[in-house]
């Protein structure tokens, strides 16, 4: 499984890029971007999500 952001629900707050442990995700014109190779499938991104914007796949 990997971590998927929907981009009309990202807000831009960043706060997914702060709790990821293994640096997958990137901002790209506000909206979160995950690198599926980088993700280790923690949740940790899904837990945090303040607008419930990403989920697992």
């Amino acid at each position: 499984m990997v971590a998927v952001v929907d981009a009309d629900k990202c807000t831009g707050c960043e706060t997914c890029v702060d709790v990821c442990p293994s640096e997958a995700i990137n901002m790209e014109d506000g909206i979160a971007v995950v690198d599926a190779d980088a993700c280790v499938d923690c949740e940790s991104c899904v837990d945090e999500c303040p607008a419930e914007a990403i989920h697992m796949e």
